[in-house]
Parts: C-alpha cells; sequence; structure tokens
C-alpha cells in the first residue's frame, strides 16, 4: 500500500512549548551558548558585528561527496526560536537578570545565506553563513549543527545507496532503528536525497514523504493454530484488505513453498514478493524463476534485511526491483554525523581564525563557485572572499553556491520545495566524474581551491 504525499502541513518538531502562537525551539541548544552570551553582554563584545560559518573540514572516511541536507527544517527551527517564560525559567537558574531580560526580546534579526538544500559538499565548503551581532549568532550554534550534521549524514549514505541501486525503487523503513524523534527527520533525508518512500508516517504528515508498507513476520505468524501453520491465510486476508497489488511476506518458513502459495492465493497478478532473510542474491534467482515458471512475470521482488550501500551493489546484477533499507541507512552507514562545524570567522571586518591543532579555520566572510564543463560534469569548487572578486571562468562553466536564506531576521519566501531539492540532489549526482560514485575510499570527487585575496 502506497499512501500519497500529503502536502500543505506543517514541519515535524519535537514537543515543545508554545510562545506567541508559536513552538519554542530556544531550549535545543547547549548551556554554553548562555553562559558565553552573558559574559559578552557584560563586557559589552555582544553587539560586535560577526560572521560565523558552517563547513566539514572533512567527509567522512572514504566519502567523496556529502550532501546538504537540513536547511528547511533549520529555517523552521528559526522561526520558533523564542524565550518564554518556561525557556526563562530554565535559564535563570544559571544566568543573571539582565541577560535573561535580553533573551525575553530575543529575535535573530541578521543574515543567513548558505548552499541550496539538496546541494553536494566538499572540505571547507562554506554550506552556511550567519551574519549579526555576536549575541544573536552564538545562540544559533548548536541548532544548526544537530539538524545539518544529522540530515547530512543520512542524505549522504542515501545518495550512495541511490547510486549502488541504479534506478531500481527504494524504501526507507530505518524508524525502529533509531531515536523516535530523529526518525521522521531521516525519513525525509532519505526521500530528499532519492529513496522513494518510507514506512514512517509521521513523515508522510510533516514532509509529506510518500509512505509504503504491508505486513511483517508477525502477521504470518498470527494464523497459525494449534494444528500447524496456515500461511495460505494469513496472504488471503492480506490480499482482501490491500488488494491483489500488495507485497506478500514469503520467508516466514520456507520460502519456495511461500512463494508457491502466494501466487496459489493471489494468481499471477500479485503486486510482489519480499525476501526479508538468507542469501538476498541467490534466492533473488531462484524466486525469479519460481514466479516466472507460474506465470506471475510481472510480481516484482523486494528485498530488505540489513543492507547498505554495498550490499545493495552487490546485487545489481540479481533480479531484484525494490530494496528496503533501515539501520544502515538512518545511522548513516557508518558515518552517522557529518563532522560538521559552525566557527566564528570575522569580528568588525577583521577575518578571525582558529589554530588548533587538527581543527583550524579560514578566517573571513566567504562565498563558493563551483566549476563545470560544457557537458555538466564538474571540476572544481573555489571558495575565496566575500569581499573579493568572483573567480574567472577560464573556459569553464560558473555556478554561485550559496543564495540568500534570511535577511534582516525574516526568512524569505522563495525557499525550494522538497522536490525542488531532491531534484537539485539528482542533478548533482549525474554531474560527479564517473570516480566521484565508487564505493570505494578515495580522495573528494573534486577538489576545493582556496584563495586569500
Amino acid at each position: 500500500m502506497v499512501v500519497e504525499p500529503l502536502l500543505g502541513l506543517s514541519t515535524y518538531s519535537v514537543s515543545v512549548t508554545i510562545v506567541d502562537g508559536v513552538e519554542s525551539t530556544a531550549l535545543l541548544t547547549d548551556q554554553y551558548e548562555l553562559t558565553m552570551l552573558a559574559a559578552a553582554l557584560a563586557d559589552g563584545s555582544g553587539q560586535r558585528q560577526c560572521s560565523f560559518e558552517v563547513f566539514a573540514r572533512r567527509l567522512p572516511h572514504g566519502r567523496r561527496y556529502g550532501v546538504v541536507a537540513g536547511t528547511g527544517r533549520l529555517l523552521d527551527a528559526l522561526r520558533e526560536f523564542r524565550f518564554g517564560e518556561p525557556e526563562l525559567a530554565i535559564v535563570g537558574g544559571f544566568l543573571d537578570a539582565d541577560t535573561v531580560a535580553w533573551l525575553r526580546d530575543y529575535r535573530f534579526s541578521g543574515d543567513i545565506d548558505g548552499y541550496r538544500e539538496g546541494e553536494l559538499y566538499f572540505p571547507g565548503s562554506p554550506i552556511l553563513t550567519v551574519r549579526g551581532t555576536f549575541a544573536e549568532c552564538v545562540l544559533l550554534e548548536t541548532l544548526a549543527l544537530s539538524i545539518y550534521n544529522h540530515d547530512s549524514a543520512i542524505a549522504a549514505a542515501a545518495a550512495r545507496m541511490v547510486s549502488a541501486a541504479a534506478g531500481r525503487r527504494m524504501i526507507e523503513m530505518g524508524s525502529r532503528r533509531t531515536h523516535e524523534l530523529a526518525a521522521p527527520s531521516a525519513s525525509r533525508a532519505a526521500y530528499l536525497a532519492g529513496l522513494d518512500a518510507t514506512s514512517n508516517l509521521e513523515a508522510v504528515r510533516s514532509f509529506g514523504v510518500p509512505g509504503a508498507g504491508t505486513s511483517a513476520h508477525a502477521f504470518t505468524l498470527l494464523h497459525s493454530g494449534s494444528d500447524g501453520e496456515h500461511e495460505a491465510d494469513a496472504f488471503r486476508s492480506q490480499i482482501a484488505a490491500l488488494g491483489v497489488g500488495t507485497t506478500l511476506l514469503v520467508d516466514t518458513f520456507d520460502i519456495t513453498r511461500g512463494v508457491a502459495t502466494a501466487i496459489e492465493v493471489a494468481g499471477t497478478e500479485l503486486g510482489g514478493v519480499r525476501i526479508d532473510s538468507g542469501d538476498l542474491g541467490v534466492l533473488a534467482g531462484q524466486v525469479r524463476k519460481q514466479l516466472d515458471a507460474l506465470g506471475a512475470t510481472r510480481t516484482r521482488i523486494v528485498v530488505s534485511g540489513d543492507l547498505d550501500e554495498y550490499a545493495i551493489a552487490a546485487l545489481r546484477a540479481e533480479p531484484v526491483d525494490v530494496y528496503g533499507v533501515g539501520t544502515s541507512l538512518v545511522t548513516g552507514s557508518g558515518a552517522p554525523t557529518a563532522g560538521m562545524v559552525y566557527k566564528l570567522v570575522e569580528v568588525e571586518g577583521v577575518p578571525v581564525a582558529k589554530r588548533s591543532s587538527h581543527k583550524e579555520s579560514r578566517g573571513g566572510t566567504k562565498k563558493a563557485v563551483r566549476l563545470s564543463r560544457s557537458t555538466g560534469t564538474l571540476v572544481e569548487e573555489i571558495v575565496y572572499p566575500a569581499t573579493g572578486t568572483r573567480p574567472e571562468p577560464n573556459g569553464y562553466q560558473v555556478r554561485d553556491l550559496q543564495v540568500a536564506l534570511v535577511r534582516g531576521g525574516k526568512v524569505l519566501d522563495d525557499q525550494p520545495t522538497l522536490q525542488e531539492s531532491r531534484a537539485l540532489v539528482a542533478q548533482g549526482l549525474i554531474s560527479l566524474p564517473w570516480e566521484g560514485l565508487k564505493l570505494s575510499a578515495g580522495e573528494p570527487a573534486i577538489p576545493t581551491t582556496f584563495i586569500s585575496h
């Protein structure tokens, strides 16, 4: 059964306090942001104009590109970043009265630029630039990083799986393998990166992701009795409820018998059969031959069971029609965070940079462009000072990467839809050099060049 997208509904968020008619996200943060705020307000430095930047120093091990995901969720959360009395009661336990009073009237009034959601990124890409006073910008660090690090990690893993699947349908079904409040966001990020549907109904409601789901082994076992197993009864019941186009789970007992029973009950127009265990490649081949011999040549084969991008790639030559992915997807397939950081890069127009070993940053507010050949294949990313001259094309096509997201504290109206961002991911993957799509460890798909003047 597929649930069609529900459009126009509010985005998913945790259950939080209502402030002036909106939900407050103000406590989705770390305490040290507020203690820094208090100190900066006390010594007067809190009003200094600053630029902060979100970037990843490096990609997770073995990755050749990243996918920007979470921008839409961050902008929604920014609208709700308000301190009402319940939030002030919490922070008032460790802050002075003047800081609490400042927070009561807090509204972000600065500017934010960033890469479009769905854009690819590479080491050092200035994915987000936040400008305003130190006081108002420093409060957004944890909010921005928690959203971007989670969603981008999921999206990157999903994009690799989509590439490995080579056009075959994919369903996200990892809700039970992650935190219940993270599951809808994971579903959204997976859909952004190219998956076709999700089993998570909150993601259907909140983000309009198409839903999918049929039955588990428990439903087949439910129809057992003192006289033994009644797999056929379970199949009849599911078809009566969901129609002959449903997908029947055929490996609860004996898979060969399960396939035969499924076609006997449903007929040759059965929508699909699902295999959830065993050697999926061998079983898919056997099941395809059996289905064809029974006349069910259009019945699809769905496989699931701890699949990651490597397992999906290994099944590429097998007669698999649909992949169901769960644990590996919602845990970032070995990279559960994108490793992004939020760093102060400019104070009152003066570049500042961190020099700590292995944690260096590059000072100054930046912009970025990406060069490509006339065929669309990416060649290089160039990061340059925001006050500098835009790099010359030198025979390549040049595209600006940062766009305006917030002006004067107001989220701009013309933000891309989830569908538009999804299309951007797909276009980005097509534009990568062929080696950039390899699943093996290697250098980033394209180099990043930093210009300092």
